[in-house]
């Protein structure tokens, strides 16, 4: 019985369902199946998942952007119903009743009048032979009656993980495969001029080298060229790397250095420039003269640093490519190899491996086209190695922004104008060199969606010009947009003498749904019927934050204190509060975290509180020490010694995570969790220290 793309029973009562999300830790691959078992009431001990090829048929598998369970949710009940429908009416028939007098129970469709039960395999080839129903005759189960969605289960890959059986990219192996290290132009958009390879060739094990050519026009997912060292092991490959000697014509990008930069960005912000959102007229209160506050904050480029460097093998064959990858987007491997290879999208095959986590970048499968090209050249299988210096160096980097903050305050301290410039290399630019303003899918990002109820409200877009690949990394834009926003209340909030939490009550004010009006705001790719922005929705996580952290209830002395932060991000409501002690050598321990969020319909919570736990962990490693520079074009950085991550000892040592029950529909959380944290954690250190942070990371204090 195969009534879905996603979902298979066998005669011998196997459920086989399709995972066409990629797992990198997020538990996807296990969420979204129990959605179909539940609808299916199938028992979870005798479900088999089998992972997705890349294939249009799947509809979108770009597992980014927080939208796996809200975009696949329905889609996924309804396979579940679906083939539960069409095996209720299978045994109706067998027992000649009405199908309406039949029901399942755990793996079984039974008739209670008449005690008869028959298991889904011995009723599959017959519900095979029947039509596949029409959505509308489909009978979704009710909440009441849900087995798995809402309680939560482990990973179904735990066993596999926890016993090194599970199957990441570089555990991929063919037969008669070789291995590849590339040396990358060190500039965004260099070339070879040229390259003595006979030291290299000399490297036992070394095969041969092969050029690269670099990427034409915008980079997008092309690989960047350079020179590739051919081995039999990746050992011989990094050590005859090592021994290239290749001269390089960098290109205009070598006069970026990140400190003018820098200056460039704040120049700009400090100037008028264009306006994406306006409320009132801020600009003849500012005129008015009065209390003017303000601030500027800086986020620099942010590195992805995921566990798993990248790694892909390709093998090109008879006019066809095969991939191995642990990638988030294999739909767009088939497009770029495609593009790459001169041969069909449907010549295409990507096996998806698991990933040793991803964050956004192994949705951008240029690694993956470095192996397909270099397998057609080579004419045998490649698989491509990186080291940590080239995830590091060349990464598509989360942009680095300034943001010029400006308050007019009345009467209590609150702002009668609030003006906002946000300054950043766009994503865009990655597809389009003269892209240099913000699109509105990242504008909107916690930037033209400020949720306080201000009567004068001006919101600017300054232009930048990026110099190194720009991409999405886990939050993405709402990283800098909430640290600028909800530290620039906090410092408002003392600057009136008022407690931050009944402060940022006050500028969120009363529950309402945000009129977007003359505002091109995409909501995160869902309709503002379905997900409204709610104000309510907001105030509800920060006032229940407050009461579970004790805000207010304990006395904090020197070198210690609390901060809060909200923030609506990829349709999820979160309020963070953080706890901080700093010492008299600067040294920041974190010892609790509370985070209530409002994601909707939870489907996992178990899975769904894990994400969150990591968001506080990946939000320290932002404020502690994640900077990415550059000098001449060329990164500064290149491995854990310079572009640190947060170790056990300096991570939060308790988080505590709190789920509203909620009837919403479902919204993202694997990003949501970051961009308040990183907002608290910083107003914490000024309640501890007095040091107010407005550029990260917090080095740059002397803290760490």
């Amino acid at each position: 019985l195969h009534p879905s793309v996603y979902l298979g029973i066998n005669p011998d009562g196997t459920v086989w369902i399709v995972a066409s999300r990629s797992e990198m830790g997020t538990t996807s691959r296990t969420t979204l199946p129990l959605v179909v078992a539940d609808e299916l009431d199938a028992d979870w001990k005798r479900v088999k998942i089998e992972q997705a090829l890349g294939d249009s048929r799947y509809g979108d598998q770009n597992t980014d952007g927080s939208h796996s369970i809200r975009s696949f949710y329905d889609a996924m009940r309804e396979a579940g119903a679906t083939a539960r429908f069409m095996l209720i009416r299978a045994a109706a028939q067998q027992w000649g009743v009405p199908a309406a007098e039949c029901e399942t129970d755990l793996h079984v469709v039974v008739h209670r009048s008449t005690k008869r039960r028959a298991g889904y395999g011995e009723l599959a080839t017959a519900a095979a032979r029947l039509p596949i129903p029409k959505r509308e005759e489909l009978k979704l189960k009710p909440k009441s009656a849900w087995r798995y969605v809402g309680k939560g289960q482990v990973s179904y890959d735990l066993e596999a993980l926890v016993t090194g059986k599970a199957i990441y990219g570089m555990d991929a192996r063919v037969d008669g495969m070789v291995y590849a290290s590339v040396e990358h132009p060190p500039v965004l958009g260099g070339k070879v001029k040229s390259y003595d390879d006979k030291e290299a060739l000399k490297v036992a094990g070394v095969r041969q080298t092969v050029p690269i050519d670099p990427f034409q026009q915008a980079p997008a997912f092309q690989p960047l060229g350079g020179i590739a060292v051919i081995a039999d092991n990746t050992w011989a490959a990094f050590q005859g790397r090592k021994k290239l000697n290749v001269s390089w014509d960098n290109g205009p990008n070598e006069t970026y250095n990140s400190e003018a930069y820098k200056s460039e960005l704040r120049a700009t912000s400090h100037n008028p420039c264009k306006v994406v959102r306006n409320i009132g007229d801020a600009d003849a209160v500012f005129a008015k003269g009065g209390k003017i506050y303000e601030a500027d904050y800086y986020v620099p480029l942010l590195a992805h640093a995921s566990m798993e460097p990248m790694v892909a093998l390709a093998e090109f064959k008879g006019g066809k490519a095969t991939l191995w990858a642990p990638t988030q987007n294999p739909q767009a491997v088939q497009d770029i190899i495609a593009k790459e290879l001169g041969i069909s999208k449907e010549d295409v095959i990507c096996h998806v491996t698991l990933l040793g986590a991803g964050f956004g970048r192994k949705s951008k499968p240029d690694y993956v086209a470095e192996a397909a090209v270099l397998s057609k050249k080579v004419g045998r299988p490649v698989k491509v190695v990186w080291t940590r210096e080239d995830d590091i160096k060349f990464d598509y980097y989360n942009a680095v922004a300034s943001m010029y903050m400006r308050a007019a305050l009345g009467a209590n301290g609150k702002p009668t104008a609030w003006l906002q410039r946000s300054v950043f290399p766009p994503i865009p630019s990655i597809f389009d060199v003269n892209a240099v303003y913000g699109d509105p899918s990242h504008l909107q990002q916690g930037w033209t969606d400020v949720p306080y109820d201000l009567p004068n409200l001006r919101i600017e877009n300054g232009p930048a010009k990026a110099h190194v690949r720009i991409g999405w990394l886990r939050s993405v834009a709402n990283i800098y947009h909430a640290f600028g926003i909800q530290c620039f209340t906090d410092e408002l909030a003392h600057a009136a003498g008022r407690d931050p939490l009944e402060y940022l009550l006050d500028l969120i004010g009363n529950p309402r749904t945000i009129d977007f009006k003359g505002v091109e705001y995409p909501n995160y790719g869902a309709s503002m019927e379905a997900y409204p922005w709610e104000t309510g929705r907001l105030r509800r996580v920060t006032e229940m934050v407050a009461g579970k952290s004790g805000w207010g209830k304990r006395k904090h002395g020197k070198g210690t204190g609390v901060g809060i932060a909200a923030h609506r991000s990829f349709l999820s409501y979160v309020a963070t509060v953080v706890e901080v002690e700093v010492n008299d050598q600067g040294e920041v321990r974190i010892p609790r975290v509370d985070t209530v969020l409002d994601a909707g319909l939870v489907v996992n919570p178990e899975a769904t509180r894990a994400q969150f736990e990591g968001a506080a962990v990946f939000g320290t490693s932002i404020v502690r020490s994640g900077e990415i520079t550059a000098t001449n074009g060329v990164i500064d950085q290149s491995n854990f010694q310079d572009y640190p991550v947060a170790r056990i000892g300096e991570a939060p040592y308790q988080t505590n995570v709190y789920i509203v029950d909620s009837d919403a529909p479902p919204a993202g959380v694997g990003e949501p969790g970051v961009p308040p944290f990183v907002a608290a954690l910083c107003n914490a250190i000024f309640a501890a220290t007095g040091k107010r942070v407005r550029d990260l990371p917090i080095t740059k204090l002397g803290l760490s």
